[in-house]
């Protein structure tokens, strides 16, 4: 079959290519993040992103499905006992597919929501990519490739870090965040936050990292009172306050009493944030609603730029209960992530605060007769910031069975955006140049 090209609607031919260029094959580098310090640094308005991570790697071919019948009918043949109901499918129309219709998990009516008011883009078949490249070339192994493909701990690390070919040590949202925030600004640990507790992806490659908020809002040392009179608050105190000559103990008493310092700056910050929008009582619900209430503290922590990270565990869908279980995932996805735009909207920021979503891998197309095994390209979804303007961008593989059934048609080949250091080319430009 011909495959139906999503064209990349936002960004413009030039500046697209200017970042790829850029960009280069080994990620997104130094010099491509130092560019967008100065623009960062004199910007008068807020812009946040969201990160939000599906541990275990989603089976996208369930998330984004044709709906055109003879393209359903292949990929019917091909999921076998994975394929859901055409019928089923929750159907929405991209503007920049011509007619082609597609349909989104039955799971997700949030979402088809979001995308059909223009508010929500899907990206497909994105993945680590080193250079573009064939499955001629594949078979030869002429070309670089991302190291450890299909192996969980290794591509959770590339989509955090963008780096495909050497070992991650920092993720592109922290190398971002240290050149859009300079290091002497007030409040500049707070560029970072996750509610999902550590990441790479927010791990600067010079100082800054995650400053982890439970999603609860609960603090360890909320019984704590600096000025307080009480036995307990006397005596960490006078603890903190001691002399120490052993350097781990001097080390051990900067550090606790930092976190105190940071504990009381974003307790008194999250303290005039408040929100009406009701959030789902699930993991996913209550850290966006905390995430949501930090976007609602802007003002108070003074900060121009944020990065924030969420997870969802659970999508290693290889056994016979992968359609039970996505079905609760995604469902659960659709159902936070539709509230948490409902609160940028009743903040005023929705145009100021983008959500993607990440996992470690797709899986394959073909059913391994109960689930899905570890692929390679995936399909995503963007939401927030103007999303009428980015309604589909990628390139949805064919379901043609007459293809050689080996690896390269089963996991998908993430060939037309050119991997996920390319996906993260419209939300960068976005928040180092602004309206660009």
């Amino acid at each position: 079959m011909n495959t139906t090209t999503l064209l990349l609607a936002e960004l413009k031919r030039r500046q697209f290519l200017k970042m790829m260029s850029a960009a280069g094959a080994t990620g997104l580098g130094l010099s491509t993040l130092s560019s967008l310090n100065a623009a960062a640094q004199t910007a008068p308005d807020y812009k946040a992103l969201v990160c939000l991570f599906m541990y275990g790697g989603n089976d996208g071919n369930n998330m984004l499905v044709p709906r055109e019948l003879t393209e359903y009918n292949q990929y019917q043949r091909l999921r076998t006992n994975l394929a859901l109901p055409r019928d089923s499918l929750l159907p929405i129309a991209p503007n920049n597919t011509g007619s082609f219709q597609y349909g989104l998990h039955p799971a997700m009516a949030g979402i088809q929501g979001l995308f059909n008011q223009g508010k929500a883009t899907l990206i497909a078949n994105v993945g680590p990519l080193a250079v573009p490249t064939t499955k001629a070339q594949w078979d030869a192994r002429s070309v670089p490739l991302p190291d450890n493909l299909f192996s969980h701990s290794d591509q959770q690390a590339q989509w955090q870090s963008a780096l495909v070919d050497q070992p991650s040590r920092s993720g592109w949202g922290g190398r971002m965040m240290e050149r859009q925030l300079s290091s002497g600004i007030a409040n500049c640990g707070y560029g970072v936050l996750s509610v999902a507790g550590s990441n790479l992806w927010e791990t600067g490659d010079a100082n800054l990292a995650a400053y982890k908020v439970s999603a609860s809002g609960n603090f360890g040392f909320d019984f704590y009172n600096a000025s307080g009179s009480d036995p307990l608050s006397l005596a960490i105190s006078q603890t903190l306050a001691e002399q120490r000559p052993h350097l781990l103990e001097s080390a051990w008493t900067d550090v606790v009493g930092r976190s105190i310092e940071n504990q009381r700056i974003l307790t008194q910050a999250l303290g005039t944030s408040t929100l009406a929008t009701v959030f789902p009582d699930t993991g996913l619900g209550r850290q966006l609603r905390m995430i949501a209430r930090l976007v609602a503290a802007r003002t108070q922590l003074g900060l121009p730029r944020q990065c924030f990270f969420c997870s969802v565990g659970g999508f290693d869908t290889h056994g016979d209960d992968q359609m039970q279980r996505q079905n609760e995932l995604l469902g659960e996805i659709s159902a936070a992530v539709t509230a948490f735009y409902a609160a940028t909207s009743e903040l005023g920021m929705a145009n100021k605060v983008t959500l993607f979503s990440a996992s470690d891998f797709g899986r394959t197309l073909q059913s391994n007769g109960k689930g899905s095994d570890h692929g390679w390209g995936n399909q995503h979804f963007c939401g927030g910031r103007r999303g009428e303007r980015w309604r589909h961008c990628g390139q949805l593989s064919g379901f043609d069975l007459e293809r050689p059934q080996r690896r390269w048609q089963w996991q998908m080949d993430p060939h037309h955006l050119g991997g996920s250091t390319r996906s993260h080319a419209g939300p960068l430009v976005w928040r180092g140049r602004g309206a660009q």
